[in-house]
């Protein structure tokens, strides 16, 4: 299993455990770079709407309804 694959079953497994960093380096290999708009990091999808691809850092840590989010959008870049 590689890096991507075993983060991604580990933030559906505990999204309350996801380290800001881990989830940030994964968005920048599926969504490249984003924007900083205060305190949220935002990653451009290819659709105008939900689910979206932001989040913030609290404490280190990804707040779990972001990740679930993040989860959603990597889910639909993949299955189209």
């Amino acid at each position: 299993m590689d890096g991507i694959e075993k983060m991604l079953r580990k933030a559906g497994e505990n999204p309350a455990n996801l380290r800001f960093a881990e989830l940030r380096k994964r968005c920048e290999h599926f969504f490249w770079e984003p924007r900083q708009a205060s305190s949220h990091l935002i990653f451009k999808t290819p659709w105008p709407a939900d689910p979206r691809c932001q989040f913030q850092d609290r404490q280190g840590k990804a707040k779990p309804y972001q990740v679930r989010q993040i989860l959603a959008a990597i889910d639909k870049l993949d299955n189209g």
